[in-house]
């Protein structure tokens, strides 16, 4: 597809000559004779980039520039005079012009930064989608009442400024409630750095965070930036932040109280607007009681407190979570999207989920990778689920759900006790609501008739 320019110039001379010459080199060309018929063509039908002459009548070019970039602050403008300045070249370019021609410019330059200007807005199209698709592989995902509050939180407060303290346990979400309160601010163009405080070892937590310069220690050849620095005016995530030892503690909260900070071995001091948001599985009040946290920092930041809850609290949101993870990695694994029968459905809803949407995203990707080609694109079933379930945990939990339910608590001594005491539930529950028909409990477990027999008579279950 040939890439587009929209020419404005009250020029009737220049507009043909510059329509003429750059239909001959391929591009698909729109002229317009004043600021604001262009900005209603732009309006109308998008553009790669736009020739914009500074001098014009009623509407100048500048104020034309404004208009375009207030709409649209991606687009591509290349400014055009016949007696230009260096004063209004450098207006142009603060209000966002990519170039600066003097007329009659001379094709050979204006080719070259068409081509430099509409590769700059391609970057900032594909940026754009990136970024689009990052935010749909962090979305959190919910229609419980507790996810729905939570998301009504993170509206709410992410346009502020305050500290945020996220808890719950491994494995919930906490990491996406901090990059949602980092998308929904003003700060969401600025970086959003990550520190794993439990994953850092203690002597070289200060350098990660604060940097250092060179000379600090041995092995410090070079002067590092550290982590406060390079999100300076965006979000610092500080994860598992219970891990933290006291005498870092004590330095996060200076930063947090002065927004200033030095560098390992540094005598500089250095300013910076960093937003903390900050996660822990821990409870931080015993941690506090036990001396393994520091109060005052706690209070710090603890200003808009989240909790995340466990899965197993939420049941109704693991069909809508499995949904997406079942799409997500049918893509990624190019394979058929499989659906889940509903009494896969009801056995995800029964499980407790110890490791929580991080356990229920493994099973579904190891559910996709090992799809045996014959069912490709197949519904899942129970019967899948329960070869795969659990099969890297040494224990299980399954909840009691809903009247009439057999399932009961596992606490095995071993994998395979627990998948075998799970089975015999399962068999026991579908049983039940079958009315004891083992024909129609057997197509529901989508396993053979006399397989289900075989099973019953090993678990002792009677017909």
């Amino acid at each position: 597809m040939s890439r587009s320019v929209l020419i404005i110039d009250d020029e009737a001379s220049i507009r043909s000559s510059l329509e003429g010459a750059l239909k001959d080199e391929g591009y698909r060309v729109r002229v317009a004779p004043s600021g604001r018929e262009g900005i209603e063509i732009l309006r109308n039908d998008p553009t790669d980039v736009v020739i914009l002459d500074i001098w014009m009548p009623d509407m100048d070019g500048l104020e034309t520039l404004k208009l375009i970039k207030s709409e649209w602050p991606d687009q591509s403008v290349i400014m055009m005079s016949g007696h230009g300045t260096i004063d209004t070249a450098v207006r142009a370019t603060k209000l966002g012009a990519f170039d600066f021609l003097e007329k009659p410019p001379s094709l050979e330059r204006l080719l070259v930064l068409l081509q430099n200007a509409a590769s700059v807005r391609d970057l900032a199209r594909e940026n754009q989608a990136l970024r689009k698709q990052i935010n749909r592989s962090r979305q959190l995902l919910g229609k419980s009442a507790a996810m729905l509050q939570i998301q009504a939180l993170i509206r709410q407060v992410a346009p502020t400024t305050g500290s945020v303290l996220i808890t719950g346990e491994n494995g919930t979400g906490k990491e996406l409630v901090a990059h949602s309160v980092h998308a929904l601010s003003s700060r969401y163009a600025k970086p959003f750095v990550e520190v794993n405080c439990a994953a850092i070892p203690e002597e070289l937590i200060e350098s990660e965070l604060f940097g250092h310069e060179k000379g600090a220690f041995t092995g410090a050849t070079n002067l590092r930036r550290g982590k406060f620095d390079l999100a300076h005016e965006g979000t610092l995530f500080l994860d598992e932040i219970g891990d933290m030892s006291m005498k870092t503690q004590a330095k996060i909260l200076r930063i947090l109280q002065e927004q200033k900070f030095e560098r390992v071995g540094g005598t500089q001091t250095i300013s910076v607007d960093v937003r903390i948001v900050a996660a822990t599985n821990k409870d931080l009040r015993l941690e506090i009681s036990r001396g393994n946290f520091r109060e005052d920092l706690f209070y710090r930041l603890n200003v808009i407190p989240f909790h995340v809850p466990p899965l197993r609290d939420r049941a109704e949101d693991v069909s809508l979570i499995a949904a997406h993870f079942l799409k997500e990695f049918s893509v990624t694994h190019g394979k058929k999207l499989r659906a889940l029968t509903k009494e896969a459905i009801d056995l995800l809803m029964a499980y407790s989920w110890p490791g929580n949407v991080r356990e229920l995203k493994n099973l579904i990707e190891r559910l996709m990778i090992l799809t045996a080609e014959n069912e490709d694109g197949l519904p899942i079933t129970a019967n899948h689920l329960l070869t795969h379930l659990q099969t890297d945990a040494h224990s299980a939990q399954i909840s009691n759900r809903g009247e009439g339910s057999n399932l009961s608590s596992i606490a095995a001594k071993n994998l395979r006790d627990a998948r075998s005491e799970f089975e015999k539930d399962f068999i026991l529950k579908t049983l039940k609501e079958n009315d004891g028909n083992v024909s129609k409990a057997a197509s529901v477990l989508g396993i053979e008739r006399s397989h289900l027999h075989k099973k019953m008579k090993s678990y002792g279950i009677e017909s």
